[in-house]
């Protein structure tokens, strides 16, 4: 038996006297693992677990179960090492002979995973008070695996996909039915009549959030939303430069803390209509890992006020190049076609940011939208009502088709401070966690 079996045993509060030393079973099974939200289809792999359990117990008793992971189903990906301490497994097991479902978790403690090498996980574990005499069998399920990094925490959840064998069984005996009650958290698995499962839970995972220090520029920042901007005049003029204004964009849980960089929005007369260029700061990180040609692509809403209302979209193109690791990230300048609906003194300012991110061909992109908390007007123009513009009923806003744009790179002039940040998130989602092997694969590598 092993100390940590013993230690399991004689450390556990609520186990009653008598109960007889724990015993386990290995039992294999498939599973289909299902990545975070835009982190493709599901991938199927094989898994090994162990169950300890005390062999006997009566009824009253409360005694604990452990689920330790002797292999996991999964690598790492190629991406990016996972940090020390940062993985916490949670599983059901369920409880046959007295039905319902006992939750176990794991601690957050794991050594530093490399790329490409095997996940490792905690043991999970969990409390369960016997309320009936006869045989409780106890078969693993179901199981999630969360893994926090400083900008979140992503969680690939997984579920059998056949058979699943026994991994211990307690031998119940009649008994008095109060018994020592669990403190801490119970679980959330559904009961029945028979067996209960009070299952214990190890600290949630928080992620302490990075934040990115806001990059700033030569020209005029903006502390937040203010009036005035670069006014276009009248007379023969056609090129309208606006001034940088900080914007603060709030992305949620994604990125914590948000984004900060300065949005320079600047038009050209074209005819009655506008054509509108925006650039944000050139990348002041370094990119967390390498990122293929065509990852990522930004687009940007420009808000209308004054004579006007309504948004402007804006995009750019994908980075035409690959993005070495550790090398400055730059977005590339949006454009896009404002088509006034109104006349007079309109003023346009940065508003909604949103980031694509491709990580291979032919794949979904994965959407990271980031709202303006704080921002400013840029620009202002005088402008004269066109038939169909953006301020008319037929419409709230025109969006025009990007064209000629920048090319991305160390001379782009478009980009955005902590944007590494926002791509190594993305990337986690895209690519979920793991990398999983077909388990027929599995069977020839072991």
């Amino acid at each position: 038996m092993s100390a940590a079996v013993i230690a399991l045993l004689l450390g556990g509060a609520g186990i009653a006297i008598g109960a007889t030393p724990a015993q386990a079973a290995e039992t294999k099974f498939n599973v289909k693992c299902v990545p975070p939200a835009g982190g493709g289809d599901p991938v199927e792999g094989e898994t090994t677990a162990k169950v300890s359990a005390p062999a006997s117990a009566k009824v009253g008793d409360e005694v604990d179960v452990s689920w330790e992971t002797v292999k996991p189903a999964s690598n790492n990906t190629d991406l990016m090492d996972i940090p020390q301490d940062s993985v916490q497994p949670t599983g059901w097991i369920t409880v046959g002979g007295g039905g319902g479902e006992l939750k176990v978790v794991g601690e957050k403690k794991n050594p530093p995973i490399p790329k490409k090498a095997p996940m490792q996980m905690s043991t999970m574990k969990g409390k369960l008070k016997l309320t009936k005499a006869g045989k409780i069998t106890l078969t693993p399920g179901k199981y999630d695996v969360a893994v926090t990094f400083s900008f979140g925490t992503f969680v690939t959840k997984c579920a059998p996909t056949g058979d699943v064998g026994v991994g211990a069984t307690i031998d119940v005996a009649a008994g008095t039915s109060g018994g020592t009650t669990s403190g801490g958290a119970t679980s959330g698995g559904a009961t029945s009549g028979g067996a209960t499962s009070g299952g214990t839970t190890s600290g949630g995972a928080t992620s302490g959030g990075a934040t990115s220090g806001g990059a700033t520029s030569g020209g005029a920042t903006n502390g937040g939303a203010t009036s005035g901007g670069t006014t276009a005049g009248g007379g023969g003029q056609t090129d309208f430069p606006g001034k940088p204004v900080e914007v603060a964009f709030d992305c949620g849980p994604v990125v914590p803390g948000g984004i900060k960089t300065p949005v320079t929005i600047n038009a050209k007369k074209n005819g009655g209509s506008y054509d509108l260029t925006v650039k944000t700061a050139k990348g002041a990180m370094a990119s967390p890992m390498a990122l293929p040609a065509g990852a990522l692509k930004p687009s940007m809403n420009i808000k209308l006020g004054g004579a006007d209302s309504g948004t402007v979209k804006v995009s750019g193109p994908a980075n035409a190049e690959p993005i070495p690791d550790k090398a400055p990230v730059s977005l590339s300048d949006m454009t896009g076609t404002y088509k006034p609906g109104k006349t007079g003194k309109v003023t346009l300012s940065p508003d909604q940011l949103t980031i694509d991110v491709t990580m291979a061909p032919g794949a979904t992109p994965i959407n990271v939208p980031c709202k303006a908390a704080s921002s400013g007007v840029s620009l202002e123009l005088d402008t004269t009502a066109q038939e169909g513009g953006s301020g008319s009923p037929a419409t709230t806003g025109s969006t025009g088709a990007s064209g000629g744009l920048a090319e991305t790179g160390a001379e782009d002039e478009g980009g955005i401070k902590a944007l590494a940040l926002v791509a190594g998130t993305v990337i986690l989602l895209g690519g979920a966690v793991f990398t999983f092997t077909p388990w027929r694969r599995l069977r020839g590598t072991r």
